[in-house]
């Protein structure tokens, strides 16, 4: 989390349900969010975190549940007095209007008085390096500076909540980068608390102080994006959070050292976590995955599996492998150094430290796999 939070309330979420006649979108969801914090809502298309932030927003009605900016119940407050900013995948400009005065609506609309509105709306433009463009109007604008200009009019009154839904979507991935880095240089400039909605995990860990993994209307697992990465709760978010690979395993057993072992393949396999007598799955990210000659001894104390390797990707500065486990699944190494010391084609032992992978158990209820 930011450590330059104050631990004041910023947002708080309790039991928010919403429902569309007998399909329920959002199921029960509890969040507190403190003042000043980046968190993203994480999770496919129909997950329920566009739902929720709209909600928050007031442009969707709440079935049951409660929401709370700094304290006060807003569930029944009309969006314009909830004290947020809202900006928008399509950025929602005037065309009509300059950029100048596409930032001074807000302002207008809050009767906020005209000595007031020309310094406010310089420093808008200021933070995010748009004052040469002031009197142009939008459709003279790239995609990316349409976008700021979005962010600095949901920004110029200081509302207490910025809500992003999926605001760099339409842009290509340079600018995505670029504009990821301003947001997160923004952010930490105005201090307001920022809940930001996307469907690109890279885009989550980037930005986040935490990230809420959405899954089927609930939330999966909230948590910082090491916590998300390093220790996923379930296999879920473990598969949806970056790249892994999982080997199949049953009769998991707990052992010392807060680890799980299971057979897998006919070999013993380890991980974080401690499941006893289930079928589970060992979750491992592609750079703690060694790659060795198939006769090559076993380094001590590591888990090995026998594999094929399918293909050898350059990544410049590592290389990426893809190969085939026991069973025909696929799994990834990343391996870093220049020299690809593999053929594809070649048999191999995929070779892991237990300490740096996880042993999730099934679970029914998602046809998944859990912690």
């Amino acid at each position: 989390m930011n450590s330059e939070t104050n631990a004041e309330p910023g947002v708080r979420i309790a039991n928010l349900t919403k429902r569309y006649g007998a399909k329920t979108v959002v199921d029960d969801i509890s969040i507190d969010i403190e003042r000043g914090e980046f968190v993203t809502f994480l999770g496919p298309s129909g997950s329920g975190k566009t739902t929720t932030l709209s909600m928050i927003a007031g442009f969707t009605d709440v079935t049951s549940g409660d929401i709370e900016i700094h304290d006060r119940s807003v569930s029944a407050i009309p969006p314009h007095k909830r004290d947020i900013g809202m900006v928008f995948q399509n950025y929602a400009l005037f065309p009509h209007r300059t950029v100048r005065g596409n930032i001074a609506f807000p302002l207008e609309r809050r009767q906020v008085p005209k000595a007031r509105i020309a310094s406010q709306i310089d420093d808008a433009l200021d933070m995010v390096y748009m004052r040469e463009y002031a009197e142009r109007y939008p459709q003279e604008l790239s995609g990316g500076q349409q976008q700021r200009v979005a962010l600095a009019r949901a920004l110029v009154y200081n509302p207490a909540v910025l809500l992003m839904d999926e605001p760099l979507g339409a842009l290509d991935k340079k600018l995505r980068d670029w504009l990821q880095g301003e947001i997160k240089r923004i952010h930490r400039e105005v201090r307001s608390t920022f809940l930001y909605v996307t469907h690109d995990q890279e885009e989550a860990l980037s930005l986040s102080d935490r990230i809420a993994v959405f899954n089927d209307g609930r939330i999966e697992q909230l948590g910082t994006p090491q916590e998300l990465y390093e220790s996923p709760s379930t296999l879920f978010v473990g598969t949806f959070v970056g790249d892994s690979t999982l080997v199949r395993a049953s009769d998991a057993q707990p052992v010392a050292g807060g680890l799980t072992e299971a057979l897998a393949y006919g070999r013993r396999v380890a991980g974080r976590g401690s499941l006893t007598g289930e079928e589970g799955a060992v979750l491992i990210r592609p750079e703690n995955i060694k790659l060795i000659p198939a006769d090559a001894p076993t380094p001590d104390a590591n888990c090995a599996l026998p594999v094929s390797l399918l293909t050898a990707t350059y990544l410049g500065e590592a290389w990426r492998y893809e190969f085939r486990l026991p069973d025909g699944s696929i799994g990834m190494a990343k391996v870093d150094g220049a020299t690809r010391t593999l053929q594809p084609g070649e048999e191999a032992l995929a070779v892991w430290a237990p300490d740096n992978a996880v042993v999730l158990s099934y679970d029914d209820r998602h046809d998944q796999f859990r912690t």
